[in-house]
């Protein structure tokens, strides 16, 4: 019996020692309340529920910023979007930053980018990354990648490390398949994988196959296609997890499943679950999203309400792997989530901040504190526990714990004025400096192939502007 004690205990020290794969999924602008496990009236979400069901679901769980860009580069770095320059929408992150991708690739790991990248600095519909492209995934210490510069849909034109590949199917199940090749050729080896997985689903526009929206006849057209999108990815997330099964590695696989800002209005039924707010919004119907970590070795099933976000992911594997507190550029607006992975940890004790423009906002467990407009100095706070829909302002019932989180909100953002400069890198300034954020169409390495590519549905409209010298209307959605 003891010499069987000893070998268990040895089976188990090895399995500790060994560096769990990573998967990092992202919907693109999925609300909230867009699971089947959130009781969705119409949507199904077999697999995502599956995934909930087999590990630790977060129901306090937060994109970094209420729009996508920013929050991507959230999840790279550690930190508040705007600290690494990503304002909005199509901005570049700087080349001075420290990523996950770099840190993992450094610790011994193979690393992969799929999908939707939206960080090197390109507005517009999602193009082909450039070979060239100075801000690439490949420019982050992604060995391998097939990735377009934002949104992307059925029959997707994608960049494989600069090389135009025509793919035909719907985009969550290409990009998923594109992973999974690479997940296949690399998972047996001596190397732990990094795989980065941004969908570009459900974000507009809404184009689903016809068997994907088939349940859904009785909405307006727009809402049956982004439905039918949401299909699509809980399919192609199933596929993946099966895989990871069929390969023999999904025990050692630290698996998550998160969306980059909050639901889209007008659609219906409505996507946010009941929170207030949509994207682009400092509401809780903005910035929460599903959020799910999945790890079956190490995780066992169930669901908190502990205060979590984008901006923990790196600082967590960090803390996982055991890695050098200087893989991330100070200061860190993220915490290591693994000691939750193990049960309940009581309140989050830093609390997680936002912001958006003129727009920010500073949660911690329970209270939340926000502003639309910071110049203004007018601030609106809530008891998240009691009304999580923001409906009561109870700024002068509990002014004490107002006026702290007032004065934290406020100290936080001139600590992110101060990163924006560049005083947080070693050469205290911004070098090179940020690109101008425009659309790739405008682009001089674009040029050859916009008449080419006008002849394609999604792109028509934004080279037809460029071309004829037009300014093309703003588009939210970019």
């Amino acid at each position: 019996m003891h010499r069987i004690f000893i070998a268990l205990l040895l089976l188990t020290s090895s399995a500790l020692a060994t560096k769990p794969n990573i998967i990092f999924v992202m919907a693109d602008d999925m609300g909230w309340g867009q699971t089947g496990y959130r009781g969705h009236p119409v949507l199904k979400t077999p697999n995502i529920d599956a995934m909930a069901a087999n590990g630790l679901r977060l129901d306090r769980f937060y994109a970094g910023c209420p729009v996508c860009s920013p929050t991507r580069a959230s999840v790279l770095t550690g930190r508040s979007p705007d600290r690494a320059g990503v304002l909005s929408h199509g901005y570049a992150l700087r080349l001075q930053e420290k990523t996950i991708s770099q840190a993992l690739k450094a610790a011994g790991y193979v690393t992969g980018h799929f999908g939707k990248w939206h960080l090197d600095g390109f507005k517009g519909p999602g193009a082909p990354i450039l070979k060239d492209d100075p801000r690439s995934p490949g420019a982050f210490a992604f060995d391998e990648w097939t990735s377009v510069t934002n949104f992307y849909d059925q029959n997707p034109l994608m960049s494989r490390e600069g090389e135009f590949v025509d793919f035909k199917g719907d985009s969550s199940d290409v990009v998923v398949d594109e992973a999974l090749k690479f997940i296949e050729k690399h998972h047996s080896g001596d190397k732990p994988l990094f795989t980065v997985i941004w969908y570009g689903t459900p974000h507009a526009p809404f184009k689903a196959l016809e068997a994907d929206k088939a349940e859904f006849g009785a909405l307006d057209k727009s809402s049956q296609d982004h439905y039918g999108e949401l299909v699509a990815l809980d399919r192609s997330l199933g596929k993946l997890r099966q895989k990871l099964r069929d390969f023999g590695i999904a025990d050692n696989t630290l698996l998550v499943f998160n969306s980059d800002n909050g639901g889209l209005p007008g659609i219906k039924p409505e996507t946010v679950g009941g929170l207030r707010g949509f994207k682009g919004s400092v509401f809780e119907g903005g910035l929460r999203v599903p959020g799910i970590i999945e790890w079956p070795s190490v995780i066992k099933p169930r669901v908190t309400n502990h205060a979590a976000c984008t901006m923990d992911l790196f600082p967590t594997v960090a803390d996982v792997l055991g890695l050098s507190d200087d893989v991330i550029v100070k200061p860190v607006d993220g915490v290591s989530l693994k000691p939750l992975f193990a049960g309940e940890i009581g309140d989050r004790k830093q609390a997680i901040p936002f912001r958006f423009g003129t727009k920010a906002a500073l949660t911690g467990q329970r209270y939340k504190i926000l502003t639309e407009n910071l110049g203004k100095g007018e601030f609106q706070f809530y008891d998240l526990e009691t009304d999580p829909n923001e409906t009561k302002d109870i700024s002068k019932e509990q002014p004490e714990m107002f006026e702290k989180m007032k004065k934290d909100l406020l100290a936080w953002n001139a600590s992110v004025d101060a990163s924006f400069a560049g005083k947080d890198y070693p050469e205290g300034k911004v070098t090179p400096p940020d690109p101008e954020s425009i659309p790739w169409t405008e682009f001089p390495g674009y040029k050859p192939f916009l008449e080419e590519w006008s002849k394609r549905w999604e792109y028509e409209s934004a080279i037809k502007g460029a071309t004829k010298g037009g300014k093309k209307k703003k588009n939210k959605s970019e």
